[in-house]
């Protein structure tokens, strides 16, 4: 099937054919008739195969002109970066159409993005963060939006947004038809969809956890960081077909650690991203690994679903996940839109468990590969790597004092209260040495 046999309109004809697209995916071909029909739609589909365009295209066929300048197309995904691809995707596809599309999304100034809403829109591509906020401070208005997209649903309720997003949607028109797609169906995914959706259609293009076969996928058994170091650079610098390099770590200390390192041997080719980096930092880095500028992005999994680079050459797993579906996440950055890729991972002794449920969610083994002869194997081993010795504290008692008095003062005698009749002559007998009587007026003659 090719895309003239869908029933398009000529303007998106016209913007595929100036894209070069003519055969749509998988998950294009099937969701597109569901979407026309108007019926809600639960989409599962592989990283990479397409998901952008499948609801895309179906959602800006129906779309229809309106001079009050709402927004009638609402897109929910999870990450700064993915609203600027979402956004930059409408616009390739709408060039011969009247249409006004926003991105908004936290971390920035929201006047800025205020002003952008109340000029008017069509489409409105957002982060749930800060979709929530317009919505509640009432500088969105909702009432002509017809069609709802959330993408990555998932990764969501993953990032936490399961509030921000109940919000949401109990915010929105009830007439509306809801678009739901992602890589992998969870229980919490599953909850709110019989709560907020009208029984969806469920399309799904591959099973969950499916790789995609266009991957070669290999793995290296490595001590280390360090002989990791030195493995990444050998294979760097071996094979110049390794241009486009996408690298994920765990963690945004090792993302840091690891930049530095390579650094030094491919100066201004490094390029690093996470969570604890500025927004336009983040920006200007994907943009330059997207145009070629910087030959390796090291990354944690905030870019896992949130990138879209043509042409990744390879994607390194320097670390492996805990969860085994971002696993699939990150070997779908490369061998997009039916191209061939290359994923490598990296696995250490510690990291046997999560290999061995990555490879039972896909049903094969990843293939070991013997490391090369002319390897440094490292010695030196990083502080979370080096062994912990966990000693039992050991209490000691102090020694006992023999020459300890008690621990208080005998009272003085007027301080002792004694429930007892008092003596008061006594008393005066006491203290001035002779009984004191009171002397009586002398009477008078």
């Amino acid at each position: 099937m090719t895309f003239d046999e869908l029933n398009l309109n000529k303007p998106l004809l016209n913007a595929l054919n100036d894209l070069g697209y003519t055969t749509p995916t998988t998950i294009q071909q099937k969701v597109f008739s569901v979407v026309m029909s108007g019926q809600d739609v639960c989409g599962i589909a592989q990283t990479g195969t397409g998901k952008t365009f499948a609801y895309l295209l179906p959602a800006l066929r129906q779309f229809q002109f309106s001079k009050d300048r709402l927004p009638q197309l609402l897109i929910i995904v999870p990450t700064r970066e993915l609203v600027v691809q979402v956004v930059d995707a409408i616009k390739k596809l709408t060039p011969y159409m009247n249409l006004t599309v926003v991105g908004v999304y936290g971390g920035v100034n929201m006047k800025a993005q205020t002003v952008e809403v109340q000029q008017g829109l069509d489409v409105l591509v957002a982060t749930p963060g800060r979709l929530a906020d317009l919505m509640l401070n009432g500088i969105l208005k909702t009432k002509a939006i017809k069609k709802l997209v959330i993408d990555e649903f998932d990764e969501m309720l993953n990032l936490g947004f399961r509030t921000q997003l109940k919000v949401i949607l109990d915010l929105l028109p009830p007439k509306r038809q809801n678009l739901l797609f992602s890589a992998t169906l969870t229980d919490d995914v599953d909850q709110l969809v019989n709560e907020y959706f009208n029984r969806p259609v469920r399309v799904e293009a591959a099973p969950t956890g499916t790789p995609l076969d266009n991957i070669d996928q290999s793995a290296y058994l490595v001590p280390n960081f360090y002989t990791k170091i030195n493995l990444l650079t050998n294979l760097l610098n071996r094979n110049a077909v390794m241009t486009k390099v996408l690298v994920f770590v765990a963690t945004k200390q090792l993302a840091d650690q690891l930049y530095e390192q390579l650094e030094s041997g491919f100066p201004d080719q490094v390029g690093v991203i996470h969570s604890n980096k500025a927004q336009n930092y983040r920006f200007e880095t994907v943009n330059k690994f997207k145009a070629g500028a910087c030959r390796i992005l090291v990354a944690t999994d905030i870019i896992a679903r949130g990138i879209d680079v043509a042409d990744v050459s390879h994607v390194i797993n320097f670390d492996l996940p805990d969860v085994p579906e971002n696993y699939i996440h990150r070997i779908g950055r490369t061998g997009r839109a039916d191209r061939t890729g290359i994923a490598i991972s990296f696995i250490t002794e510690s990291a046997k468990e999560q290999q061995a449920a990555i490879e039972q969610l896909m049903n094969r083994p990843i293939p070991m590969l013997p490391l090369p002869e002319n390897l440094v194997i490292s010695d030196e081993l990083t502080a979370d790597e080096k062994p912990k010795v966990h000693m039992k504290t050991i209490e000691v008692k102090p020694p006992r004092r023999e020459d300890v008095g008690p621990a208080f003062h005998e009272k003085i005698d007027k301080n002792k209260k004694v429930n007892v009749r008092r003596d008061i002559a006594a008393e005066k007998m006491l203290k001035y040495g002779r009984p004191i009587k009171r002397s009586g007026k002398k009477k008078r003659d």
